[in-house]
């Protein structure tokens, strides 16, 4: 699976788990007659979507994913794609912290509503990351690849020739279609 495809995926998926658990809340605040949990619960959301959109309003590459192209090992051949398999493999602690804050949310809603922030920090804050490591790509003329692990093993990266760009990138007008 392409690393740019990889980091879109986790930027959805981290949305709609906030999203189920947005849902979640809701319903499991409409039941528990609480009436500071709804107003507390949003208040944290729009705290939250605040500390997203300045996390992510850069442009580059963060860190850790700088240190992870430039660590890329060099493959002259295509790895096998399996994006399902690439998906789980490493986004299913995501899917572990909001299976159970979905199912703590009928006993405790605050789970919930707390995990709904932290689903909505990480998908504004990676929201750019992925026409950064697009704008890499294209003016070094690479494609990375996100490489077969173990799902208890750090994420690695496989790069491949590919086409190398001509045109200046420009981070700004990239983002901005």
């Amino acid at each position: 699976m392409r690393f740019t495809d990889f980091l879109k995926a986790t930027v959805l998926t981290s949305a709609a788990a906030a999203t189920v658990l947005a849902a979640l809340t809701a319903f499991a605040a409409s039941r528990a007659d609480d009436p500071l949990l709804v107003p507390f619960a949003a208040g944290w959301w729009i705290i939250a979507a605040g500390i997203g959109v300045v996390l992510g309003r850069r442009a580059e590459t963060s860190p850790p994913i700088a240190r992870l192209l430039a660590d890329a090992r060099s493959s002259q051949s295509l790895p096998e794609v399996s994006p399902a398999r690439v998906l789980v493999n490493r986004l299913w602690p995501l899917l572990a912290c909001t299976v159970v804050a979905g199912g703590l949310a009928f006993l405790f809603p605050q789970v919930a509503a707390i995990a709904t922030g932290f689903g909505i920090i990480w998908a504004l804050s990676w929201r750019r990351q992925d026409a950064a490591v697009t704008a890499i790509e294209g003016r070094d003329g690479v494609r990375y690849y996100v490489e077969r692990t173990s799902p208890l093993k750090a994420i690695k990266l496989i790069r491949t020739p590919g086409f190398r760009s001509n045109e200046v990138w420009d981070m700004e007008e990239t983002t901005a279609r």
